[in-house]
């Protein structure tokens, strides 16, 4: 048996010598093949308008469990946001953006938001390239940090990470504006 083995490997290995079929699926490319030059360091600022009540909500309950309700963490619920990105503080002040995804209530105990989102910029040297987040927002902490895994356009081949910063919370409709800084690698 274990010489009729060896006969067969034996074979495979021969026949694909003999043929030169590649049993690889990658190949390197040079960054210039892809248009990409030097990486970059860059630092956006801007403020995500989170509005959940009104006639006119940027993000919208899709998904709750039985307990969301009841829990102090609200564990459970899932929202979908359009929020608008925006160069000031207020509303009012210019567009740069819009933030869309979905952020979920991930944690028992605490207030930690699972964010799934991309900052799509529509104004500016940015006009039409996305960036991508995914990590846990601490809401409550003073400070959250969470990572850039990726993007397009002019951010192809994104890395970094954003700090979001609450400038101002109303308890009562749940409505948020939060500052952000991103820093992203790009090229």
């Amino acid at each position: 048996m274990s010489y009729m083995n060896s006969i067969l490997f034996t074979t495979f290995i021969l026949s694909l010598l003999l043929t030169g079929d590649s049993q690889d699926f990658t190949k390197r490319i040079p960054r210039k093949t892809l248009g990409l030059k030097k990486e970059k360091l860059s630092h956006l600022h801007f403020y995500f308008h989170d509005i959940v009540s009104g006639r006119n909500p940027t993000a919208v309950r899709v998904a709750s469990a039985a307990m969301t309700n009841t829990s102090s963490t609200f564990f459970g619920l899932v929202q979908v946001m359009d929020d608008p990105l925006t160069v000031g503080p207020e509303l009012s002040s210019k567009q740069v953006g819009r933030a869309q995804g979905i952020y979920s209530s991930a944690s028992i105990n605490d207030l930690g938001l699972l964010m799934v989102l991309n900052y799509v910029f529509t104004e500016g040297k940015y006009n039409g390239s996305t960036l991508s987040i995914l990590g846990r927002n601490a809401a409550l902490s003073t400070v959250r940090e969470m990572p850039v895994v990726g993007g397009s356009g002019l951010f192809r081949f994104a890395r970094g990470y954003a700090q979001a910063k609450t400038y101002f919370f109303d308890p009562k409709t749940g409505d948020a504006v939060v500052e952000y800084n991103v820093y992203v690698f790009h090229y």
